[in-house]
């Protein structure tokens, strides 16, 4: 831009000199009417096109100002830029119409100084004066005409910099704030909390520090849409805001996360005050597409100066805490110690090495079988992930699958799982052995997966398995919380053909209403009632209606965790279909099975 202003000042300088020198040049000597003529057309003619190009610069504001500062020349752009109509303009002061009150001295003194002493003004930018009294942001440029005359004019050459400004602004807010919810982001967040951090150190109280992630958020983003899932993130913020004090910091850092920090509490004011406070924040269900839906977070909650002195220590610290909530499940709370640091610091070192463990070739299926609680005979098998590392002894899946759960590591392991268990069954088909159904887990995290279901079927179809092949077996939450895209590809394999059962039942909902709804061809009782109903009578009334109820709606009921003979006439007694555990069959690798299945073809 400065380089187009030299230039136009350049040309207004050469066109003075040049009609100056037509003029002495035709008064010099006797001159002809015509060349009086034809001098002053030419000299009309540059000043129309010294007008036609000032008009059509449309955010360049060009004025003109007498030795009073009294406007003479008044461009459109200048009519845009400041409001004034050029009739309003045309007359008044400079410093009236577009030079805020602390500025006007200046101006006028730097005027002065330019027509009397030869001082010019520098180009630079300016905050002026709309007319509504609202500031404008221009970069100004100075011409002075016939400075050593009666007469000098002065020129402002104004360019509207307010787009530029406004990016300026955009650029500093987005590298400091959240776009979407306007919260502080966490660059911002940690340098407030590390201020108010030094407040709390000087005057010797605490704070509390809350992390708040959202449970299961990825699901409305992948059922509902992104748009929907901002929707809620923005509805959330503004909850999680009036359920604060004014003045306490509040961040969203990522995606579905938020932390609040409570300066002046104490560790005992947390639980009845804060996270209650919190939690009935998402009490109410949010509105989602037009869909009332209900919404949990777990928090992590760290306390200074207990878990750390610096904003940085302190988020860590709570992100932890948050971490081993989620792994208790939704809506859940953790306070952070040292000894949740150490078993944060095992798990994440668990994960790592389960990782390598699927490339080290670790991993291996045990099969343990159904078999029917009045014969005795081999009916299906159930797929069993275990981990046996080369450099240590083995690790239960109780310990390592809820880990990978809460990662993406769940997919790797699901896959590979359908894949053995897959592969095994086309094996046992091919060598002829007298076996129905190998019934593979799947989780929830799996089942959110976008694409689970022709994964499934795409492997299923690589080994020429059907229905009477492979089964699926689900946790009773899994079908609770599933949407409709997971209910239709249920339903479609249900059509199919294929065993559905419900795994752990009794344990989750805890409901036998619901299975009307559902597309379920079994159930398997979960083992802490079968344990317990020889003595407890509780226990035996569950078990025994679900047996009744599942019967009523045409499902097949298997009982797990069978370990004894009083266990075994009890389900015998209920009429149960099917009994799993101890009593009969240990889970066993594949080629054990082999043997076993081989022996009873002889036999």
């Amino acid at each position: 831009m400065s380089g187009r202003e030299t230039r136009f000042r350049q040309w207004l300088l050469r066109r003075r000199q040049q009609i100056r020198a037509r003029w002495t040049a035709v008064w010099a000597g006797p001159a002809a009417l015509d060349d009086v003529e034809r001098v002053r057309r030419q000299y009309l003619e540059s000043e129309h096109r010294f007008r036609t190009l000032l008009e059509s610069l449309p955010k360049v504001a060009v004025q003109g100002y007498d030795r009073e500062r009294r406007v003479i020349y008044w461009n459109e752009a200048s009519t845009r830029l400041y409001g004034y109509a050029h009739d309003e303009a045309q007359g008044r002061l400079l410093e009236e119409l577009i030079i805020p009150e602390p500025m006007r001295e200046p101006v006028i003194q730097a005027h002065r100084d330019w027509m009397k002493r030869g001082v010019e003004i520098p180009a630079s930018e300016l905050e002026l004066q709309h007319k509504s009294g609202q500031p404008v942001s221009v970069f100004s440029h100075h011409v002075m005409l016939n400075e050593h005359t009666d007469d000098p004019l002065m020129f402002c050459i104004d360019v509207d910099l307010s787009d530029q400004k406004r990016a300026h602004r955009e650029l500093e807010f987005a590298t400091r704030f959240d776009a979407l919810t306007h919260l502080p982001n966490r660059q911002t967040f940690e340098a407030q909390l590390d201020e108010v951090l030094a407040g709390c150190g000087r005057q010797g109280c605490g704070l509390v520090l809350i992390y708040l992630d959202v449970d299961h958020f990825v699901e409305v983003n992948d059922t509902l849409g992104y748009e929907q899932g901002d929707r809620l993130l923005i509805e959330l913020s503004r909850r999680l805001h009036r359920a604060k004090r004014g003045s306490d910091p509040m961040s969203r850092l990522s995606g579905d996360e938020f932390v609040i920090a409570f300066p002046g509490l104490q560790r005992e004011d947390v639980l009845p005050k804060l996270v209650k406070k919190l939690q009935q924040a998402l009490r109410a269900p949010f509105m989602i597409g037009g869909v009332r839906r209900q919404v949990t977070a777990c928090l992590g909650v760290s306390f200074y100066p207990d878990n750390g002195d610096s904003a940085r220590e302190l988020i860590r610290h709570a992100d932890m805490a948050k971490n081993r909530a989620k792994l208790d499940g939704r809506g859940s709370v953790w306070f952070f110690d040292q000894r949740l640091h150490d078993e944060l610091l095992h798990q994440h070192r668990l994960v790592e090495r389960l990782e390598q463990a699927l490339d080290r070739g670790e991993l291996s299926l045990h099969y343990q079988p159904q078999v029917s609680a009045m014969s005795g005979r081999i009916e299906h098998l159930e797929a069993l992930l275990r981990w046996y590392p080369h450099d240590g002894p083995p690790i239960s899946p109780a310990e390592f699958i809820p880990l990978a759960e809460h990662t993406d590591l769940i997919h790797r392991l699901g896959d590979w799982v359908m894949e053995t268990a897959c592969r095994q069954r086309g094996r046992w088909r091919d060598a002829g052995l007298a076996l129905e159904r190998i019934d593979i887990n799947f989780s929830g995290r799996q089942m959110s997966r976008p694409d689970v279901f022709e994964r499934f079927e795409a492997c299923l179809a690589r080994y020429a398995l059907g229905p009477r092949h492979i089964g699926i077996e689900l946790t009773e939450n899994v079908l609770i919380e599933a949407d409709d895209r997971i209910l239709e590809g249920l339903h479609r394999l249900h059509r199919l053909g294929y065993r559905i059962a419900i795994d752990d039942f009794g344990t989750g909902y805890s409901s036998l209403s619901y299975l009307k709804h559902f597309p379920v061809t079994a159930l398997k009782i979960d083992r802490s009632f079968v344990r317990d109903a020889p003595d407890q009578p509780e226990d035996r009334a569950i078990m025994e209606a679900a047996i009744f109820i599942g019967h009523r709606l045409g499902l097949e009921v298997v009982a797990e965790g069978v370990e004894n003979r009083e266990q075994l006439a009890l389900t015998q007694d209920m009429h149960c279909d099917l009994v799993q555990g101890f009593y009969f069959y240990r889970p066993m690798p594949a080629a054990d099975i082999e043997r076993i299945l081989a022996g009873l073809a002889v036999g």
